[in-house]
């Protein structure tokens, strides 16, 4: 983008101050008004900052932006003012003008500011490193990465709804519109708040249901939760969950859904516990449990969720130390390449954190616990962390941001919630990188393939990449190369590497497989085993003219 004028004007009514040539430097009556703290001739959408107002006169400031659809001010301090910029269509230009009135022997005087307030940019630069790496032997193929938006199931900022007895389900045309915008993957929080008392009624059920239907019919899948309470304003009044009892009923009345529809789950979080089903405010569960008694209610509503659900899906809990405590679990018992992904219970508990970045303690999830943060350091390699953030404090500064994104492997955020975090990442430049990087973002770099290649004769391919996503795909996925001929017929051959160990990092991936005709084009193909006819649900890399979103394959070379 060609770089917009910066301009800086000072105006004196009697004295034109800029000027030596009329005002003597050392003039006694020069108030010396200036002005600092812009960032620059242009400003990032959402971006906020202070400008520091210094002047000898005491005289009384007003100040006004041009154009407070696009940029306010606000004072913050003694002489200090807040710049908030806001999100316009096209770069905009605001001035922003400062007025101090006349005082003693100093002048009334008039400064001003002017800037441009930029779009917001789905862009986020390239990701991957710009090192080099040694040819192999074979017919070298290279690619380029693509910065925009790549949309990409389980993984990213996701949309929230949450449904009560009364609320109609969500509708494909609303899936296919956020799809557009770049949102692939729903929050669904199902309040069963009116069947505290008994049997969840079957009204509610289909509504599920018709939801399921709906995700899978508009390209998305959902991070699922059910709870009873919506807020905690009537904790100690109320019964914020039914007894045990009748939540281990309603997990069975749920099993069939839950078996139905695999393929739509991302992950369910263990909810039903407390306010918001965040295992917290409860009634019948322990509130704030202390000992290995306190935590065996928690535990068997954890178990009855891991039999009720799909032994391919995960369940969040709230905090390390939920699954430390119910299992009896120690730092030294954290997941590792030997036992992730078996199925075993250990291997389906993940974690959640519905404050990120919000404390020193995230509000409680680490519980001040000196392996709390370790174990999920270690345990998150292995198993989806998501969640949302709660509120804006010098925990969720970009830098620290991404480091623990990085540390604690995120595969997703909420975007409708904390705004005030959000708008500090997008003012201070990194929100376009988070949405990029979180789970995975698979950027191919080269491959190579056999100099002898020939119709009917094996060829081998080395596949050369990296992941600069936080995380892996955490749910089962198929890497199968796909040889297009000529004859327009295709063959798969399976790639003998699992997608769920495509960690960050570099990756050099031996595969092979056998061209049926001279001339064609091989293909990459990063399916969803429960739904490989779903181009939607396939995995694209992030590489510019590779990725075709009618097929869901992904070209990595055509012979002619």
């Amino acid at each position: 983008m060609k770089r917009l004028p910066y301009i800086l004007l000072a105006a004196l009514l009697c004295f034109a101050a800029c000027d030596p040539s009329i005002i003597d430097q050392n003039d006694p009556t020069d108030p010396q008004f200036t002005v600092t703290g812009l960032p620059g001739g242009e400003v990032n959408a959402y971006a906020v900052f202070t400008l520091s107002v210094s002047s000898k006169s005491d005289g009384a400031i007003t100040f006004k932006s041009s154009n407070t659809q696009v940029a306010t001010i606000t004072i913050a301090a003694r002489r200090e003012y807040k710049v908030t910029a806001k999100c316009p269509a096209t770069p905009t230009q605001v001035t922003i003008s400062f007025d101090q009135e006349a005082k003693g022997i100093y002048p009334e005087t008039v400064y001003e500011l002017t800037f441009y307030v930029l779009p917001e940019t789905t862009d986020s630069g390239t990701t991957a490193p710009e090192e080099e790496h040694a040819d192999l032997d074979g017919v070298k193929v290279s690619f380029k990465e693509n910065t925009a938006l790549i949309v990409n199931p389980e993984r990213g900022f996701y949309r929230a709804r949450d449904y009560f007895t009364d609320s109609e389900p969500i509708r494909v045309s609303e899936i296919k519109a956020q799809r557009l915008e770049g949102y692939a993957l729903w929050y669904l929080g199902f309040y069963l708040t009116d069947f505290m008392d008994g049997d969840i009624s079957q009204a509610f059920l289909d509504k599920i249901q018709t939801s399921m239907d709906a995700l899978r019919e508009g390209g998305a899948k959902c991070i699922l939760r059910f709870a009873y309470r919506d807020n905690d304003d009537q904790f100690g009044k109320l019964d914020q969950e039914p007894e045990l009892s009748i939540v281990l009923k309603h997990i069975d009345q749920l099993k069939p859904l839950l078996k139905k529809n695999e393929d739509v789950i991302c992950v369910l979080q263990a909810g039903f516990v407390g306010s918001w089903g965040e295992w917290y405010y409860t009634t019948h569960f322990v509130y704030q449990p202390r000992t290995d008694a306190d935590y065996v209610p928690r535990r068997q509503l954890t178990d009855a969720l891991l039999e009720a659900l799909p032994a391919s899906r995960q369940i969040q809990l709230r905090t390390p130390q939920f699954k430390m405590r119910m299992y009896g679990l120690s730092l030294k018992d954290t997941l590792t390449a030997a036992n992730a992904h078996n199925g075993s219970a250990l291997s389906r508990l993940a974690g959640h954190n519905d404050c990120f970045g919000a404390s020193e303690d995230d509000y409680g999830t680490f519980d001040n616990e000196p392996n709390d943060r370790k174990f999920w350091k270690a345990d998150t390699r292995y198993t989806f962390m998501g969640g949302e953030t709660c509120g804006v404090s010098d925990f969720c500064v970009c830098e620290a941001s991404l480091q623990d994104m990085r540390d604690y492997h995120w595969s997703y955020l909420n975007q409708d919630y904390h705004h005030g975090v959000l708008n500090r990442w997008k003012s201070d430049n990194c929100y376009n990188q988070i949405v990029a990087r979180l789970g995975y973002r698979f950027v191919m770099k080269d491959l190579f393939y056999s100099k002898n290649f020939a119709a009917g004769k094996n060829c081998d391919v080395t596949l050369r990449f990296y992941n600069t996503g936080f995380a892996a795909p955490m749910n089962p996925r198929k890497a199968v190369l796909v040889w297009e001929g000529s004859d327009g017929k295709s063959k798969e051959f399976p790639i003998n590497s699992d997608p769920r160990t495509w960690h960050s990092g570099w990756h050099v991936i031996s595969a092979a497989f056998t061209p049926t005709t001279a001339k064609g084009t091989l293909y990459l193909a990063l399916w969803d085993p429960l739904l490989p006819e779903r181009p939607e649900y396939s995995i694209a890399l992030a590489n510019e003219g590779v990725f075709d979103s009618s097929t869901g394959l992904n070209k990595l070379f055509e012979i002619k």
